[in-house]
């Protein structure tokens, strides 16, 4: 099982690919995807049980993750080819004209790793949910992740999934909530505001357990109260609050970065305040 600090080097690497990829491609999501980078590199090497060796799209067997907000490919591709999905030089494709890399996760191309194409927002609850109701009927203990942004909340069916998953006791759910603040548009709280979103995910019926998603023991504490309240008859919604772009100063904290790639000057500029723990791409 690897430490807190161990997480934290691998999530400084991760990091580095999403400047990386994301300027190679000239476009893409940055600033979510380094915001979500610490709970999301936490959950693939430490929390969920999943084997690329025995990985396959029906999930029998293992835990389940689906990237609700697709648009996050970059962070998601990185946790992959580092978690030994396929292979790490591949993550320069991204965006290319026939990669397996699309912009959104696609299962057209049969990327390991990817269980559902995405990137619709607001899709991904209702499909874990699936999942999740179809390994209990298969009596099947392993969990199912899925992860949402804020501004993803402001859809109508993340809603309708949530009464439908508590309605249906789909207690083997864990939901992430990627909750900086931010969207495409501007601030969440300008654009369409949210509320208190802990006290509307236990109005609906659910466990909800709340984090500073970049302290890696909060992180770590929080998928353990998750798992400690699996089975009792309720879904669980983790709120994780981040800092969309954290980790590179001048990407954190706004919009801005939310789908604009950086220029080569900035991209150095980046990769100078993450260190390089892996080995780039």
């Amino acid at each position: 099982m690897q430490s807190l600090e161990d997480l934290k080097k691998i999530a400084s690497q991760i990091r580095r690919d999403i400047v990386r990829m994301v300027t190679i491609a000239g476009s893409g999501h940055p600033g979510g995807s380094l915001g979500c980078t610490d709970f999301l590199t936490t959950l693939f090497f430490k929390v969920m049980d999943q084997d690329p060796a025995r990985w396959t799209r029906d999930g029998k067997g293992q835990d389940v993750f689906i990237l609700s907000a697709g648009h996050l490919a970059p962070v998601y591709y990185s946790l992959l080819a580092r978690k030994g999905y396929f292979p790490v030089s591949e993550l320069g494709s991204l965006r290319k004209y026939g990669s397996r890399l699309q912009g959104h996760p696609s299962i057209r191309k049969g990327l390991p790793g990817i269980t559902q194409a995405s990137g619709s927002l607001g899709q991904g609850l209702s499909v874990a949910i699936g999942i999740a109701l179809a390994k209990k009927l298969d009596k099947d203990p392993h969990t199912v992740y899925v992860m949402c942004g804020d501004g993803e909340c402001q859809e109508g069916q993340i809603w309708e999934a949530g009464i439908f998953g508590a309605h249906h006791q789909a207690d083997n759910l864990v939901a992430m909530t990627d909750w900086n603040g931010q969207q495409i548009d501007g601030p969440t709280s300008e654009v369409s505001g949210l509320g208190d979103l802990e006290a509307k995910w236990k109005a609906f019926g659910w466990e909800v357990v709340v984090a500073d998603g970049h302290d890696f023991a909060q992180i770590s504490e929080a998928f353990d109260q998750a798992g400690a309240k699996k089975g009792q008859g309720k879904p669980i919604m983790i709120l994780f609050k981040t800092d969309m772009g954290h980790g590179v100063d001048f990407m954190a904290g706004t919009h801005k970065w939310h789908g604009k790639a950086p220029s080569e000057e900035q991209c150095k500029e980046a990769l100078k305040q993450l260190e390089e723990t892996l080995g780039d791409f």
